[in-house]
């Protein structure tokens, strides 16, 4: 049998969406944040003050999100 190369079983256990780049995966790694669920409880403010967390990421999280019929926390 052979092993799953690392980045194949990092995305499969992952549900964040394709087309997010390796510093906002790792950005969101580091908070914890591996699956769209839980993107969808911080606000867009959390996500932009997370250092590798930008625009682009943003707009691929958002559309995922919406795919789903779900958006991001609104700001208090």
């Amino acid at each position: 049998m052979s092993r799953m190369p690392s980045r194949t079983k990092e995305r499969a256990e992952s549900s964040l969406p394709k087309g997010i780049g390796k510093p906002a995966l790792r950005a969101l790694a580091s908070a914890g944040v591996s699956r769209l669920d839980q993107v969808a409880r911080l606000t867009e403010a959390q996500l932009m003050a997370l250092h590798g967390v930008g625009p682009k990421a943003i707009g691929v999280i958002k559309a995922a999100l919406e795919a789903e019929g779900k958006s991001l926390a609104k700001d208090a």
